[in-house]
């Protein structure tokens, strides 16, 4: 078995080289872009439910809604396997031009759809598909933008990188929540639900070509430029390889991803309806309150990378699912009280146990495996994390609302989740990655 070794720690580190830094800005924007297509969805699944699947009940509607949502996480972990492999064989940065354009273009023709009151039943098929497109290339971009940076990066501010490159996904639902608002205040009822909603989408395909833009000025780290070398001449199966050397370690990513996954979409992709249905607020106060918490997320995930650079990965993992084991439960209170400023207090809450996880999960995901097989190992075991908790958040966060009547039900959910991983850390003995290097490229 391929493995990594622990490096010196404590060697000077040199300052970004341009090339760094571009492609730290062309993963995070290609993160930004992935994030800000998932997340209209859930931003605007009220508009959706009544526009795609009207019916008699409201809570049939959402359910309808949200199972939709969860169709193109479970597509992700295909679109992982094979854009993990083609990422494995050919390179990061070709693979990531294919990801984001594909999911531009499909984001940018839920905006054009029309509704079911113009073409029937066809209109939520076509939402389904547009939706797989999203999945299937969603499955590489999550994890190749990571992978790309994390090969840029210092050895010892991987975390801190990383931490940049993911908070990007909090502000899609800042600059999304906030848009949506606009919109919906400029616009008559009517014309929002008419055409407004469609702007924020249509949106999709120009950022996508300003990643496209970024990403050009970019090229392959040393460290994949060695193992492409290495391989010349040789048969090289990345699938075949990644599930013969790495089942344990993709196991571990998979709970430990799945946490993460679970409480980031409970945040972005279905607050914003939960405040509107079991907190009582108007859409405006909840896309305020949900767009100030991602605000916060995205700044403080930087911060919590950088402490698990100074502290390690694992004490990050362990802190994180037992704060969210013990205050996953008053945060969802606090969140459905009625009141705006305690919404907002149970949010923030949630966020904090959710960047102290964060500072240890981003970097361990990638920084456990080899470079060799790391694109396909991660992105295997990653997808199905996000397949199994975080596509499917919004619908058992409504699901459990609707069947016990109980508005914190989804904050039990989450605190259980918190408990099991936390006892799995330990008893799986997940390792410490903090400073790791690739024994076979270090070579």
């Amino acid at each position: 078995m391929r493995t990594s070794a622990p490096t010196a720690s404590g060697a000077p580190t040199r300052a970004p080289s341009g090339l760094q830094k571009r492609v730290l800005a062309g993963g995070s924007v290609g993160q930004f872009i992935e994030f800000y297509d998932f997340t209209l969805y859930g931003l605007s699944a009220v508009t959706l439910a009544a526009l795609f699947f009207p019916g008699a009940s409201p809570l049939a509607s959402m359910l309808s809604t949200f199972a939709t949502f969860g169709v193109a996480f479970f597509v992700r972990p295909l679109g992982g396997l094979f854009f993990g492999a083609l990422g494995d064989r050919i390179g990061r940065r070709k693979v990531l031009y294919i990801t984001l354009l594909t999911i531009g273009f499909a984001t940018t023709m839920i905006g054009l759809l029309p509704g079911y009151a113009t073409i029937g039943a066809a209109a939520p098929a076509l939402l389904v598909l547009c939706r797989l497109a999203q999945g299937f290339s969603a499955g590489g971009e999550s994890v190749g933008a990571p992978a790309f940076v994390f090969e840029h990066a210092p050895l010892d501010k991987r975390g801190f990188w990383l931490g940049i490159t993911l908070s990007a996904t909090a502000l899609p639902s800042v600059f999304g929540g906030t848009l949506i608002f606009v919109l919906s205040n400029v616009l008559s009822p009517e014309a929002f639900q008419s055409y407004g909603w469609r702007i924020p989408f249509l949106l999709a395909l120009p950022l996508a070509f300003v990643g496209l833009w970024i990403r050009s000025r970019t090229e392959e780290s040393p460290a994949f430029q060695q193992v492409l070398r290495k391989a010349e001449g040789r048969e090289h199966a990345p699938v075949r390889e990644a599930f013969r050397e790495n089942k344990v370690r993709m196991l571990q990513v998979g709970f430990v991803m799945g946490l993460t996954a679970l409480g980031f979409y409970f945040l972005s992709g279905y607050f914003v309806s939960y405040l509107q249905g079991s907190g009582g607020l108007s859409r405006e106060e909840s896309l305020l309150a949900n767009a100030a918490a991602m605000l916060l997320y995205a700044v403080l995930l930087p911060v919590g990378g950088i402490v698990g650079d100074r502290v390690g990965r694992k004490p990050m993992l362990l802190a994180g699912s037992l704060a969210l084991a013990l205050l996953a439960v008053p945060s969802f209170s606090l969140v459905t009280s009625g009141s705006l400023g305690l919404a907002l207090l149970g949010q923030s809450l949630f966020v904090l146990c959710l960047i102290t996880y964060g500072g240890g999960c981003y970097a361990f995901f990638v920084e456990i495996f080899t470079t060799r097989t790391r694109f396909t190992s991660a992105a295997v075991s990653y997808n199905v994390a996000y397949a199994l908790f975080g596509g499917t958040a919004p619908f058992v966060g409504t699901y459990l609302v609707g069947r016990t009547e109980v508005p914190s039900a989804p904050g039990w959910y989450m605190a259980v989740a918190g408990l099991i991983v936390f006892v799995l850390l330990i008893a799986t003995r997940v390792p410490e990655t903090r400073q790791r290097v690739d024994v076979e490229v270090a070579r």
